[in-house]
C-alpha cells in the first residue's frame, strides 16, 4: 500500500514523460503560488502595503511556505525511485538529490518558511532576499527556463572565455583612454580604473553620457571600441542561442524516447534500439474538433501524443488521453479494422508510428524484429485469456 502511494507521488512529481492531468493541475497550483509568493515579496517593501496588510501578507506567505514545504519533503521521499539513484540505497539516493541544483533551488525556496517557524526572533520581513529567490523554482516548472540553464551551464567554458575577452578589451580601450585624455580630462580620465567606468559603458553601447573624449584621437578610439561592443557581445548571444537551440532538439528527443519506452509492444528493447525507434516517428498537428483516425479504417498506425487531449469513441465507452499517452497499438500487429475513433479534444501534436516504417525497420534489424514480434504475441495471448475469463 505504501509502495503505490509512493509510486503515485513519484508519478505526479518528477516523471515528467507521462504527466497526467492532475500532475500538470499540481504543478499550475505551485506556479500559481511561486508568482503570489514573488509577488507579495515584492509588494510588501511599498511602505501603503506593507504596512496596512501585515497580517494577510504574512498568512499568504506562511501558507505557500508550507506547501513548498511539503513538495520538497515528498520529492525527497520519492527521490530513490528515481532509475539513475535506485542503485545507491534510500538514504544515499536522497543525499545526491539533495544536492541537485533544483534541489538547492527548493531548500532556498523553503529555508525562509523553516527559519520563521523555529527561530521566533527572525523578522519575516527580514528573509525578504531568500523569498524572492523563491522565483529560481520556475525552472522546475518551465521546461524553456530548465533548458536555457542547462545551455548555459553546458557552454560555460566557452561563455567564461568570451567573457575574458570582453574584460580584456575594456581594459586596453581604458588604458587608450588614459593615455590620450587623462592631461586634459584628470577628473575622469586620470587613472586606468576611472577609465575603465568609461569603457564598461561604451563597449556596452549603453553611453550614459557622463564621461565622453573631447580629443580627436580619443573620439576615433571612442568609434572603434563601440563597433568593437556590438561584435563582442554578439559571440556570447550566439553561443548561448546556439546551445539553447540544441538543448530544446535534445529534450524534445528525450521526452519522445521517453514515450516510446512506456509503450508495451518496444518494452524489451534497449536503450539504443528504441532510439531507433524514435526516429521512425513522424510529428502531425491535429486542430481541436478534427479526427485522427476513424472506426473501420485499416489500424496502420500507433499515434503518441506529445501535446494536447484526444478523446477514443468506443461503441459503448470513451477513453480521454492525455500528454506522454498512445493509442492503436492493439491494431498494429491484428490487421484488424479499428474498432474506436480518435478526436482531438485539443490542439494536438501526435507522433505517428506506420506499420510499413516499422516492417521495414525490422527486415534491417532481424533481432529487433523478434523482440517486438514476441512482445506483440505476448500481448494478443494476454488480451484473449483475460477475455476468456472475463465473467
Amino acid at each position: 500500500m505504501g509502495s503505490s502511494i509512493k509510486l503515485k507521488v513519484y508519478n505526479l512529481l518528477e516523471r515528467s514523460s507521462a504527466r497526467s492531468q492532475l500532475a500538470q493541475r499540481i504543478d499550475a497550483i505551485l506556479i500559481m503560488f511561486i508568482l503570489l509568493n514573488v509577488g507579495l515579496a515584492v509588494l510588501e517593501t511599498e511602505a501603503s502595503i506593507g504596512e496596512a496588510y501585515v497580517s494577510q501578507i504574512f498568512l499568504l506567505d506562511f501558507i505557500a511556505g508550507l506547501v513548498f514545504a511539503v513538495e520538497y519533503l515528498l520529492r525527497l521521499w520519492v527521490s530513490d525511485l528515481h532509475p539513475p539513484l535506485k542503485k545507491y540505497g534510500a538514504l544515499k539516493a536522497r543525499v545526491i538529490y539533495a544536492i541537485q541544483p533544483l534541489s538547492l533551488v527548493d531548500f532556498i525556496a523553503v529555508l525562509p518558511f523553516w527559519l520563521s517557524l523555529f527561530f521566533a526572533s527572525i523578522s519575516w520581513k527580514s528573509l525578504v532576499i531568500l523569498r524572492l529567490f523563491r522565483f529560481l523554482k520556475i525552472a522546475r516548472y518551465s521546461p524553456a527556463v530548465s533548458s536555457l540553464v542547462s545551455a548555459v551551464v553546458a557552454e560555460r567554458k566557452a561563455i567564461i572565455g568570451s567573457l575574458i575577452l570582453i574584460v580584456g578589451v575594456a581594459l586596453v580601450a581604458a588604458t587608450l583612454l588614459y593615455s590620450v585624455e587623462h592631461a586634459v580630462q584628470p577628473e575622469y580620465f586620470g587613472s586606468i580604473p576611472s577609465a575603465l567606468w568609461w569603457a564598461f559603458a561604451t563597449l556596452t553601447t549603453v553611453g550614459y553620457g557622463d564621461v565622453v573624449p573631447i580629443t580627436a584621437l580619443g573620439k576615433v578610439i571612442a568609434s572603434v571600441v563601440m563597433l568593437m561592443g556590438y561584435c563582442l557581445f554578439a559571440l556570447p548571444v550566439g553561443i548561448i542561442g546556439t546551445a539553447f537551440a540544441r538543448e530544446i532538439h535534445s529534450r524534445d528527443f528525450v521526452i519522445t524516447w521517453g514515450m516510446v519506452a512506456t509503450i508495451p509492444l518496444f518494452e524489451r528493447l534497449s536503450a539504443i534500439e528504441i532510439a531507433a525507434v524514435t526516429e521512425l516517428l513522424h510529428s502531425h498537428s491535429v486542430p481541436a474538433g478534427q479526427y485522427i483516425c476513424e472506426q473501420g479504417e485499416e489500424g496502420d498506425s500507433l499515434f503518441l501524443i506529445a501535446s494536447g487531449q484526444v478523446e477514443e469513441i468506443f461503441e459503448d465507452h470513451r477513453i480521454l488521453h492525455g500528454e506522454g499517452e498512445h493509442f492503436g497499438e492493439a491494431a498494429l500487429f491484428s490487421r484488424k479494422m479499428r474498432c474506436a475513433s480518435a478526436v482531438a479534444k485539443t490542439p494536438v501534436q501526435v507522433m505517428v508510428l506506420k506499420m510499413e516504417d516499422l516492417r521495414r525497420f525490422m527486415e534491417r534489424k532481424p533481432a529487433i524484429a523478434k523482440k517486438i514480434i514476441d512482445e506483440a504475441i505476448d500481448e494478443r495471448e494476454t488480451h484473449h485469456e483475460d477475455a476468456e475469463f472475463t465473467p
